[in-house]
């Protein structure tokens, strides 16, 4: 273990991680086989990290450019996942910068040490190895880019479900000069300014700075304090040399951020169990008392890309980066004044990567060799602090995962003829994980990591170090037909992988042994450990450019098996007889996955009402039937099949978006008109279905209206989000007891007092039980209130 004084040194940093920077969501127009901006040109996308139209990749694939996130008044990464397929991106439960993100029913929600991410998001083509400070704000964007479906191939681990690519803009030749400002309800205020210039013929400098502010949509009834506010800093810098036709490019970028929103209070869905409060009245207020430490999130970052063409069909390529994050967050379980269930967490990440790239383009064959590496450090502390009670009784974790990370892949294409071709390519990764997890009791208050006066109780139930490697060979092969080169069928068949750990939260102590109690470093490895998951994933699909380009479709039909799922969690269990909770990680078993996508854009119409419009409508469809096929968890310590009882969490049956837009000369200017209807079918926030957090189908309608001057000078829009005010349900929490095998909530039959609660008075029959602490934990968070807004930008 670590040594624990390193662990009180940093306790005193009470700083943590966000995003990058950002603006506001409306309508968003995909450009799946076709642009969003009203024009008809060929789409490139760097989706098999090689420059190629859309429409000649064989992977489902959405893009969007930055002209269309900026009039649609896109404001992070999360917005995109409203109008894809079968994607789900949002913002993680208690943080305002910590994502989780679900493609094709493949993701992951917890966001502590030891458990990694299912899709894969990359900035600058830098593989962000945490989901912390992973909610990346829009700006300076050249376009965000959505892979569905394994790409272990050439993004390798943890891009189970899918990639996420998030570009910026390359600087340009002249100087430029641009001010951009919003202003919103809710009091929001945003100010961006983005400079660049040359230094001579062959260095570019340039950098952006953001104020991003806003206030809550709800109050925290007990601190003061404003709910779901915003109050960040941010910047970027970037330094170029050549590119631009000579034969070297070379850019080095830095980035940083500070968010010091205040800590997200979560909703409480039932009245307290033990004093009786009431469920309140907006979703947007809470009741935690939970303030320490003060919520911040630092994240920040250094980047080289060396592009050289050693000659005409030979290009090498290198991407090394350097990032770090530090967190500090309060997370009030029960959102209740009382010491319930109260957590507050440390989170502090830092990753070096590596990688390196050589490409061939000759007139036949076309591809790449690479290689990649990754060494990464992943701490989380926090308190489990249940003071109602046993008189403060606290539960300390210190879960500290190092990674190393090593690959090779290749991937390359062979035309047989202008109509056929066969790609085929593989990843060989040895991928080392190292855990140190230490946990204690403390009894009288919390632990001094977090500033709390508690005495240490007895010895450790967990004080663990360990090991483990796992290598993996993830191939990929896809065949392509070309009629024409505007029409693209393929079939396709890859597989991926997510990295195996130990379980940050599992207890030590609990671990079966051959001397009853007393288990040793080996035997506690089996218990904590988990194995890697894989999938294995058949495609079939067809892009195409019909009517001139007036109209562009995508449909891809898939089918995935998967196995070893892993599924993280915490239930309520004693430990020394005292009540708190656990880790219980498991390699579930079985899942199956199959469905269909569709995104089409169509040119309705043009020169409709004056010499020069345009009407366009952009669909999305996806259907998902996401099942489990075999879960095993352990009840009464009797292995058992739980799959018909449980749901893939984080995937709606059915999602679906519409975007009607309409641009026509105004002067020597333009004006855009959008609106977006997104529908997301009923979604499960975990694998066991819960009446109060689980979120039924919904719908939500944005709109939007720019004009831009002319020669693209200044321009004014104003933005409308959620516009009928839909409240809708994004993440939660539960610990209340339910029946082990089907997960109903149970419920008392006649008045039951609660041993465990000294004081409390008996539950009413009817009543739900409290599976940790007295009051009670079902929480909800919610989505985004209706928010209008008017930005205004000016270039010089």
């Amino acid at each position: 273990m670590r040594p624990f004084a390193r662990t009180l040194r940093r306790a005193v940093l009470a700083t943590s991680a966000l995003s990058m920077l950002a603006f506001a969501p409306a309508a968003l127009a995909q450009e799946e086989g076709a642009t969003a901006d009203n024009s008809d040109g060929d789409i490139i996308v760097t989706a098999r990290r090689r420059d190629e139209r859309l429409i000649d990749v064989p992977v489902a694939i959405t893009a969007y450019s930055g002209d269309a996130l900026e009039k649609a008044g896109a404001i992070d990464i999360t917005d995109v996942g409203q109008t894809t397929p079968n994607t789900t991106l949002e913002v993680s439960r208690g943080t305002n910068s910590t994502l989780s993100a679900f493609i094709r029913g493949v993701g992951q929600q917890d966001p502590v040490s030891g458990f990694e991410q299912g899709v894969g998001i990359y900035l600058d083509d830098v593989y962000l190895n945490r989901p912390q400070a992973a909610v990346l704000d829009i700006y300076d964007v050249e376009r965000i880019e959505i892979l569905r479906g394994p790409q272990g191939t050439l993004y390798g681990r943890n891009t189970i479900g899918g990639a996420v690519k998030y570009v910026t803009k390359p600087l340009p030749q002249e100087f430029a000069l641009k001010i951009k400002g919003t202003y919103g309800t809710y009091d929001q205020a945003d100010l961006v300014v983005t400079a660049s210039a040359p230094i001579g013929d062959i260095v570019r400098v340039g950098a952006s700075g953001a104020r991003l502010s806003r206030g809550g949509f709800g109050d925290n009834l007990t601190t003061g304090l404003e709910n779901y506010n915003k109050d960040v800093w941010a910047a970027r810098g970037t330094l170029e040399f050549g590119g631009y036709g000579a034969p070297v490019l070379i850019r080095i970028s830095g980035d940083y951020s500070k968010d010091k929103s205040n800590p997200r209070g979560g909703h409480r869905l039932i009245a307290g169990l033990k004093t009786g409060a009431p469920v309140l009245n907006d979703v947007y207020d809470t009741r935690g008392g939970l303030n320490d430490p003060r919520q911040e999130i630092e994240a920040y970052g250094l980047a080289m890309n060396v592009t050289a063409e050693l000659s005409d069909t030979v290009t090498l390529r290198s991407i090394s980066a350097w990032r770090k994050d530090n967190s500090a967050t309060p997370i009030d379980f029960d959102a209740l004044p009382a010491v319930d269930v109260d957590v507050p967490g440390f989170y502090y990440n830092e990753q070096v990567s590596q990688e390196f790239q050589l490409l061939y383009e000759g007139d036949k064959l076309k591809g790449l060799l690479g290689f990649y590496y990754l060494t990464a450090t992943a701490d989380t502390l926090f308190d489990v602090r249940i003071f109602n009670n046993v008189a403060g009784l606290t539960a300390f974790t210190e879960a500290d995962v190092d990674t190393d990370t090593y690959a090779v892949f290749g991937d390359f294409t062979y035309d047989f003829s202008d109509q056929f071709s066969l790609s085929v390519g593989g990843r060989y990764t040895w991928d080392k994980r190292e855990a140190h997890i230490l946990r204690q009791n403390y009894l009288g208050g919390g632990s001094p990591v977090f500033g709390g006066a508690g005495v240490a109780f007895g010895a450790p139930s967990t004080n663990f170090n360990g090991s483990r490697s796992f290598n993996k060979f993830t191939p990929r092969v896809s065949l392509s037909f070309k009629p024409t080169p505007d029409h693209n069928l393929y079939a396709s068949y890859s597989q991926g992988f997510k990295g195996g750990g130990f379980d940050p939260r599992g207890v030590g102590a609990n671990a079966p042994a051959a001397i009853p109690g007393l288990p040793t470093n080996d035997e506690v490895a089996n218990f904590l450990g988990f194995r890697p998951e894989k999938v294995e994933s058949y495609e079939v699909g067809y892009k195409g450019s019909l009517f001139d380009g007036a109209l562009n479709i995508a449909l891809a039909g898939f089918y995935a098996d998967y196995t070893d799922v892993q599924i993280p969690g915490s239930v309520a269990c004693t430990v020394a007889g005292l009540p708190t909770f656990c880790g219980v990680v498991s390699n579930a078993g079985k899942a199956k996955f199959k469905g269909l996508e569709f995104e089409g854009r169509a040119r309705l119409g043009e020169d409709l009402a004056t010499p020069g419009d345009r009407l366009t409508l952009s669909t999305a469809v996806g259907y998902i039937d996401a099942q489990y096929k075999e879960y095993i968890t352990n009840i009464a310590s009797v292995p058992t099949d739980v799959a018909a009882f449980r749901e893939v969490q984080n995937t709606p049956k059915w999602t679906a978006s519409g975007t009607l837009a309409y641009s026509t000369p105004v002067g020597d200017g333009d004006l855009s008109v959008g609106t977006t209807l997104s529908y997301r079918s009923k979604t499960y926030q975990f694998e066991i279905p819960n009446p109060y957090i689980d979120q039924k189908g919904f719908a939500l309608w944005d709109a939007s209206i720019v004009y831009t001057a002319p020669d693209d000078r200044w321009s004014i829009g104003l933005f409308g989000k959620n516009i009928l005010n839909k409240q809708y349900k994004t993440s939660g929490y539960t610990f209340m007891l339910a029946n082990a095998t089907t997960g109903a909530l149970t419920q008392t039959a006649a008045p039951t007092p609660i041993a465990a609660c000294p004081g409390m008075a008996p539950l009413p029959a009817g009543s739900l039980i409290p599976a940790l602490g007295c009051e009670g934990v079902l929480t909800a968070f919610y989505g985004n209130p209706r928010q209008v807004f008017l930005t205004g930008t000016v270039k010089f």
